[in-house]
């Protein structure tokens, strides 16, 4: 058995460690995989984007028809009580490590029923974990990926717990070392396994519709703005896969991996097979970003 590290957690109202935290063999969120989850990037302390990623959390449980147990100040006390004690736990302070908030929440415990029950007491966990961003190696070179079929379900803008798709979807690229699978559905581009995908053609940023298609990553409104600021022509539209092929450059986006470039798909190189310029530029506008929530943090 793999034993698990003994890092804060959040389970149900208890401060607890991992170790330490368990729930019932009738939770649905393990039974059915009925749940929602968020994860929140830390930044020296700073809950990044914590607005949006909220706002994402209850259009989730609206879906699910799971009612918010708690309030964005409550998640937020939460967070920071987390933030603190992972920093202490490792002996640093929580300026000086970049952490990841992830937040579980599933409809509750009752007896194994398809039928989604009432009055039944959501399931709340939430943890903190450091954050393993992308190496400079990455970002100066660019990395590989895979293309594939989306075969998930059709309600992809829902942060469900039920994720087996895309650990399918991510095996793909991990068996061939490649860092993501980029998906498509019916010749058009979807979204990665765990990633949004942007195609730059001539100077213009392309993503895909914010529909049931896709999951709107909190990004998403970010690099409209970095765009907006920046000049760069932005468009959200149907992609196809001959599009992306073509494309000069293509983008990850992610908690993790903030803005990444692709610069080999299925063993061919993305444009010129390096890092371009609309990625430099919004690569650069993250940071800024980063910089501004951080000094109106501490303003």
């Amino acid at each position: 058995m793999t034993s698990l590290p003994a890092l804060p957690c959040y389970l149900n109202g208890e401060f607890t460690t991992l170790p330490h935290a368990k729930i019932s063999v009738m939770d649905r969120g393990f039974i059915f995989g009925d749940g929602v989850y968020e994860v929140v990037p830390v930044y020296s302390g700073t809950l990044f984007r914590f607005e949006q990623h909220m706002a994402r959390l209850e259009r989730s449980l609206k879906e699910l028809r799971i009612p918010n147990p708690s309030t964005r100040a409550e998640w937020a006390e939460i967070a920071h009580k987390l933030i603190a004690d992972y920093a202490l736990s490792i002996g640093a302070s929580a300026e000086k490590v970049d952490q990841l908030i992830y937040i579980q929440i599933t409809r509750g415990v009752a007896m194994r029923d398809h039928v989604m029950p009432n009055n039944i007491t959501p399931t709340v966990f939430v943890m903190t974990n450091v954050m393993k961003p992308a190496t400079e190696e990455q970002r100066s070179q660019g990395v590989a990926c895979v293309t594939a079929d989306d075969f998930r379900w059709e309600k992809a803008h829902i942060k469900a717990t039920s994720l087996l798709g895309a650990v399918f979807a991510r095996q793909i690229s991990y068996d061939v070392g490649a860092i993501e699978t980029v998906m498509f559905r019916d010749g058009y581009l979807s979204e990665a396994a765990a990633c949004n995908v942007w195609v730059v053609k001539n100077g213009q940023l392309l993503g895909t519709p914010k529909d049931n298609l896709v999951l709107e990553g909190i990004r998403y409104g970010l690099i409209e703005e970095l765009c907006a600021q920046q000049g760069i022509p932005f468009e959200l539209r149907r992609i196809t896969r001959a599009e992306v092929l073509a494309a000069d450059e293509v983008l990850l986006s992610s908690a993790t991996k903030e803005v990444l470039p692709v610069t080999q798909l299925d063993g061919q190189p993305v444009g010129n097979g390096q890092p371009g310029p609309v990625y430099a530029r919004l690569f650069a506008g993250y940071q800024q970003a980063k910089a501004a929530a951080l000094a109106a943090s501490l303003a």
